[in-house]
């Protein structure tokens, strides 16, 4: 299979056109066309359905795209540190990353990245999605406690810990004398929250556990923090987010959860060789407290 034809095809693919493939790399719209087509040939499939408005690609098309595309970027890069005889960080980086994560803490990594490796096109996108990277493009991805993944390897970049807290206004529920059933308490929970969750948190009376019962649904943690602050209702949430507000005392710490460290780890994808601007990313992220054990 030739590399060039495979490398032209992946760049029609991916800019959704020969015409804009060709302005994005500067090539005759002509030579795209016959490369494809001697790809097409060399593999004896249709690759691309031509005749439409929008290009298509057919299933063969994107067999070919996915698995390949990763590939040439990196025979490309790995082309371009040889060329500079140094792993110098270059290309288009994308990151995934929860939005509570990258909103209080990636915003301000990211900054300094971009100034200290401009030749990076850094890419960071917000969303508490579980994206695959080798699907979904990404070269590195941010989880919260990610289950093992023979696939994924990388570190843990961050520890934090879960508190219940509530606005200055709403007093945490007495305990009745005796009694060892949980205390209702009116809360601000996720949407996917179970109906039948129970808050266990360390207290300065001991161990405590709460009902949460439901007045208010949202999707995201920052709506519900900012639901808590005006007094709906108790949630539980990370000091991450929420620890600034308890300093200043526009929220109350009610607790402590029980349980161990909630942990955040920056994952990449195992089979593919560490490229340099994903190593310069990880490098600011030890600045990170967490940073422990490695996966993989």
């Amino acid at each position: 299979m030739d590399l060039t034809s495979l490398a032209d095809f992946n760049a029609v693919a991916l800019h959704g056109g020969f015409g804009p493939a060709s302005r994005a790399l500067d090539r005759p719209k002509a030579t795209l066309s016959r490369r494809v087509a001697e790809l097409e040939e060399t593999l004896g499939v249709r690759l691309i359905e031509r005749g439409s408005r929008r290009l298509r690609l057919t299933e063969e098309g994107v067999v070919l795209h996915e698995r390949t595309r990763g590939l040439m970027a990196e025979i490309q890069e790995a082309g371009e540190a040889v060329a500079s005889r140094a792993p110098v960080p270059r290309g288009r980086l994308r990151i995934s990353a929860p939005v509570v994560f990258a909103h209080v803490v990636l915003g301000r990594i990211a900054t300094r990245f971009a100034l200290a490796y401009p030749q990076v096109e850094l890419e960071l996108v917000a969303e508490d999605r579980v994206v695959d990277p080798v699907e979904d493009g990404y070269d590195l991805v941010i989880r919260v406690d990610p289950s093992r993944d023979e696939q994924l390897a990388g570190r843990r970049i961050f520890a934090d810990e879960r508190l219940v807290v509530a606005a200055p206004t709403l007093s945490i529920p007495s305990a009745r004398s005796g009694s060892a059933d949980a205390l209702p308490v009116p809360a601000v929970v996720m949407t996917r929250a179970s109906p039948s969750a129970r808050w266990t948190m360390h207290t300065n009376a001991g161990v405590r556990t709460l009902a949460p019962m439901p007045v208010l649904r949202l999707s995201s943690l920052l709506m519900v923090r900012d639901a808590v602050l005006d007094g709906v209702g108790a949630a539980l949430l990370p000091r991450l987010l929420v620890g600034p507000d308890v300093a200043a005392g526009r929220l109350v710490c009610w607790g402590v959860e029980d349980g161990p460290p909630v942990e955040v780890w920056a994952l990449y994808n195992s089979r593919r060789l560490l490229s340099a601007k994903v190593r310069a990313f990880m490098n600011l992220l030890q600045d990170l407290p967490g940073r422990e054990r490695e996966a993989g």
